[in-house]
């Protein structure tokens, strides 16, 4: 055990509320205040950081998984290639480097050279290259720059043959994609009005909208396409055919369900058509022949299928192309005269062929059991690329040649492990309501004894969590710790029904499926009894402050990360607004009740013993501002719950996690593995 740990004084202020009748205080609101713009706030988080660090600088692994996270760090990546003109558009990170590099091939196998390099753009690495786009005839590239991890975004344009960066300049985007014109000249992005001076980092957000920038003229002359005023805290995400005729943009609540709009650029005026006008079921565009759409949906098929709509029509009919299967459709593409769908059997991707007209042509014959993604490109080349990995697999990139059915290694990394030595199983248990979940476990082949456990889940926004490559969790299980992921609901993983039955007031489900994950764990032996660690982050944070309030004698550590921990305000900053539609508005009476119920500033509950927590988050998070964790921490230690420590880890220059740079990751990760490893009994040893 640690020594006792004296927490700094924190203010309370004397912040009483009524909503429907009941009395809510918030003694520590003004921790919610920008830690940039004031000095009370930046003082207190000097205070926790300087704690936290003296109770991390007594954990012997510290050093030990940071040493050795550099090395599992210290391999190749790539992204999937992207086609346009001939020439290949890539990722690249050579292993340690804070952020990946844009490299451009002139021909599939050709070397590749650096178009643009983010890493001397900050002197600590933590301005990052967010999406990029090239033109269609790969002269031109698009691409967002991302500072200290905002999720504001500042639009630039480089000429590929040059390397020169043209004047244009395009601000405030933010969730965006970039769509660039057939004929290369100019692209259509997504952004918010301008926020006032000061307040660009804790601004709520509202009324995205969809605009055209036409090369070599001025952000102010930039075209609205679309917007929609009476929907303010909608999100629009746009992309274009590869005719280059539409631009399809679906719009939605950050829900599973959304409108979907096209704007003909054929015609003089651009005006809007609404292809689908409610937020009953989700749809996507795969692709069009014509102005025949092929579309991905939920209606009538809550694990999706692919229709037709031909859209010639005033009211187009929708027909059935691909019916609904047993498994949840993910992704489908139209490559080659080909429909490739990816779909999800129990968590592992299957990657199936069809003829346009919907008739089985097959399936891709994938490198194992894991997770495939990618196969985009054009109709009329015979090419495509995937992604394959696991748990066990890094990335590694195939070159799929849809005619002949066969796939090739284009990219593929050396990792500093012994991959051969990893166990990767599934297994499925029972929740609460009977309920059958499952759950992936990750151990040495050696470990078959019962071992300090670091159990993850997600669980909200019909986001699945997929089998993929991690260093820093192999980083954990090399030390003889098992790693365990439930796909518990609120993800997707089932489609459609597993996100509602993990939604606003099916929210419980979600904390019931993870607390009866870690008591599996436990009852087969798999993890001692006081050497379970849980880890989430966002959506997960809230997960896991949820259920250690619930259960905290399950878990003897808990890492929640970036989390939404007060359920009563989340609304009110950044893009809170757009989390309503998943977790329900504290502004409703039923909503209200239910978020009161689980959220984790409110439930914190005195007299019970708590696990060792280590909540992280940051100063430049604009998507779950950090008063959240603050408040949160503040709580924990003003409350009678035990010895164990209770800490936040706050970082600078950081954000919600997109383009945080390598150092930073590796350090965050050492310090979670170490704290966690010192409160589950992991015997933390120097790599042989």
């Amino acid at each position: 055990m640690s020594p006792t740990i004296t927490y700094p004084e924190t203010k309370r202020v004397d912040v009483v509320e009524q909503h429907f009748g009941q009395t809510i205080a918030d003694p520590y609101r003004w921790l919610e205040n920008d830690v940039r713009n004031d000095k009370e706030v930046a003082a207190w988080v000097e205070s926790q950081n300087k704690v936290t660090n003296a109770h991390l600088n007594t954990l012997p692994g510290r050093d030990i998984f940071k040493n050795r996270l550099k090395q599992l760090y210290n391999y190749e990546r790539f992204s999937i290639p992207v086609k346009k003109g001939g020439r290949y558009f890539y990722l690249h990170n050579s292993g340690l480097q804070n952020q990946q590099v844009l490299y451009v091939r002139d021909s599939v196998d050709s070397a590749g050279r650096v178009l643009i390099d983010p890493n001397s753009w900050a002197e600590d690495g933590a301005t990052a290259l967010a999406e990029w786009s090239a033109s269609d005839d790969g002269k031109r590239v698009a691409y967002a720059v991302q500072d200290g991890g905002t999720d504001w975004r500042t639009i630039r344009v480089l000429e590929v043959n040059t390397g020169k960066v043209l004047d244009d300049q395009v601000k405030w985007a933010r969730f965006t994609s970039i769509a660039w014109t057939k004929d290369g000249s100019g692209f259509f992005y997504a952004r918010y009005p301008e926020p006032k001076q000061g307040t660009e980092s804790q601004a709520s957000v509202a009324n995205h909208a969809v605009y055209f920038h036409a090369i070599g003229t001025p952000q102010a002359q930039d075209r609205l396409v679309y917007t929609n005023p009476d929907q303010p805290n909608m999100l629009h995400t746009l992309s274009i055919t590869e005719d280059g005729r539409y631009v399809a943009i679906t719009s939605t609540p950050i829900s599973a369900t959304n409108t979907l709009t096209v704007v003909d650029l054929q015609s003089a005026d651009w005006k809007p058509r609404k292809l689908v006008d409610n937020l009953d079921n989700q749809w996507g565009v795969v692709g069009n022949v014509g102005t025949k759409f092929f579309l991905m949906t939920s209606q009538d098929a809550p694990r999706f299928k692919v229709v037709t709509m031909d859209i010639a029509a005033a009211d187009p009919a929708i027909r059935d192309v691909v019916p609904e299967q047993d498994s949840v459709l993910l992704n489908p593409s139209l490559v080659a005269g080909r429909l490739l769908i990816s779909y999800l059997a129990d968590v592992k991707t299957e990657i199936r062929r069809y003829t346009l007209d919907g008739k089985a042509d097959g399936v891709v014959k994938l490198p194992g059991i894991g997770t495939a993604g990618g196969f985009k490109g054009k109709q009329s080349d015979p090419e495509t690329f995937f992604i394959f990995t696991s748990f066990n697999a890094p990335g590694v990139i195939y070159r799929y040649d849809v005619a002949s059915n066969t796939a090739r290694v284009w990219a593929q990394p050396k990792v500093a492990i012994d991959l051969s030595q990893i166990a990767v199983e599934q297994r499925f248990y029972t929740s609460k309501d009977g309920t059958r979940v499952p759950m992936f476990i990750v151990r040495r082949k050696d470990v078959t004894r019962s071992a300090p456990t670091l159990l993850y889940a997600y669980g909200g926004f019909g986001i699945p969590i997929l089998p993929a490559f991690s260093p820093e969790h192999l980083g954990w299980v090399e030390q003889g710790g098992v790693y365990a992921v439930a796909n518990i609901r609120g993800g997707s993983e089932y489609g459609k029904a597993w996100h509602e039955a993990g939604r606003r007031q099916n929210k419980q489900n979600v904390f019931d499926d993870f607390i009866a994950a870690g008591e599996y764990l436990k009852a087969l032996l798999i993890t001692p009894q006081d050497g379970l660690a849980i880890q989430g982050g966002s959506n997960g944070g809230l997960l896991i402050g949820a259920v250690v309030n619930q259960r905290p004698d399950l878990f003897a550590a808990a890492l929640p990360q970036v989390g939404v921990m007060d359920m009563l305000r989340f609304d009110q900053f950044t893009s809170g607004k757009t989390w309503v539609d998943e977790f329900g508005s504290p502004a409703r009476e039923a909503d209200f009740r239910n978020l009161l119920s689980y959220s984790p500033y409110h439930n914190i509950e005195s007299g019970k013993a708590y696990p060792a927590i280590l909540a992280t988050t940051a100063d430049t998070d604009d998507r779950v501002v950090p008063g959240h964790t603050f408040k949160y921490v503040a709580a924990l230690q003003a409350a009678d719950i035990g010895d164990k420590p209770h800490l936040a880890r706050i970082e600078t220059r950081a954000g919600h996690g997109a383009g945080k740079p390598t150092d930073k990751i590796i350090e965050e990760t050492a310090d979670m593995w170490a704290f966690a490893a010192h409160w589950t009994g992991l015997d933390v040893k120097p790599a042989k």
